[in-house]
């Protein structure tokens, strides 16, 4: 079941940048049929179109869908999320002090590590 749902899921991520290709093995699978009741030339003796005038048809209106989606996506994206809130301020008239001495680096009998440099990612990954 989980490689089911990995194969699905890459389909549907590579389906963008595959629908050329989708929509062109479509054509090339029916071409036979589009030239005979879709093409614009299906009715000429010498006919030199083949039924790329619906390819060319079918890709535009992919493309135009494609746009629209991204115009979709770019108009969600513009959303700005403000949340309001009232400016608290916390006052304290007594000072806290503490008489007991926390140990907060160490809890037990245990030596532990301490570095003072910071993390930094190899070169190749940047």
């Amino acid at each position: 079941m989980k490689k089911i749902g990995v194969y699905l899921l890459t389909i549907t991520l590579l389906f963008p940048i595959l629908g050329n290709v989708v929509v062109y093995t479509q054509f090339k699978a029916n071409q036979d049929q589009i030239i005979k009741t879709i093409c614009i030339q299906r009715k000429l003796v010498t006919n030199t179109c083949n039924g790329r005038c619906e390819l060319q048809k079918s890709l535009k209106q992919f493309d135009e869908n494609e746009k629209k989606m991204e115009n979709i996506q770019k108009e969600k994206a513009d959303f700005v999320y403000l949340i309001h809130s009232t400016p608290t301020s916390f006052t304290s008239n007594t000072p806290i002090t503490s008489t007991t001495k926390l140990n907060v680096f160490h809890t037990s009998g245990k030596t532990i590590s301490k570095t003072n440099s910071t993390f930094r990612p190899p070169s190749f990954l940047l």
